[in-house]
């Protein structure tokens, strides 16, 4: 060790930059956690890379059910085709 260091250079804050992901305590059934970590092994991916993805198609806009306005556009357009 050194008898003195030179901190004229150093900030305060965190030593490791954010990577724009946040660690969190969740608690999930043992057969959905199983799941994922034998398709995690057999597609060579982490599992909660995995569950990540998962979470994300599921706020997808494209995965939500049908709104009642979207139907109704629907219907008209296709009683107007017919």
């Amino acid at each position: 060790m050194k008898k003195q260091y030179d901190f004229s250079g150093a900030k305060r804050g965190p030593v490791v930059e954010p990577t724009g992901k946040t660690r969190i305590t969740i608690y999930l059934d043992d057969e959905i956690l199983a799941s994922f970590r034998e398709r995690a092994a057999s597609e060579g991916k982490g599992y909660q890379t995995l569950i990540n993805e998962a979470l994300r198609s599921a706020l997808a806009p494209e995965s939500a059910p049908v709104s009642a306005d979207s139907l109704r556009r629907i219907l008209r357009e296709e009683l107007h085709a017919a």
